[in-house]
């Protein structure tokens, strides 16, 4: 039963020492992956987090059934969907306020005020 609303991607928060062979061995089980991206810092460590995406939403929803909470490497793991939406919602509002101080950046030039 494929519902069209349904999310192909999930996230999962891991241990910080996952690879993505790993990630590609436990979550492929449930069904075709088309990508798996693991959250890395600026010194390219993982921050325990990754994005799993794939063919099918029945197939990610069969991986968050079975592995929300499944222990793996000393840790219980936490499966979502993700929802871009709400990145994108929040990505749209930060937009908004940067121009908005902008404007009010532009609007202090124009008349001499100074920020104290």
């Amino acid at each position: 039963m494929q519902r069209p609303n349904d999310p192909l991607a999930q996230r999962a928060l891991l241990n910080f020492n996952i690879s993505g062979s790993d990630l590609y061995d436990l979550f492929g089980k449930y069904g075709p992956i088309r990508q798996i991206r693991l959250g890395i810092d600026n010194n390219l460590k993982t921050k325990g987090t990754a994005y799993v995406v794939y063919e099918s939403p029945d197939d990610a929803k069969e991986a968050i059934n079975h592995l929300n909470g499944f222990h793996l490497m000393e840790r219980y793991i936490v499966v979502l969907y993700h929802h871009p939406s709400k990145q994108q919602a929040s990505a749209l509002a930060k937009a908004e306020l940067r121009a908005r101080e902008e404007a009010v950046a532009e609007e202090k030039k124009r008349l001499g005020l100074k920020d104290e």
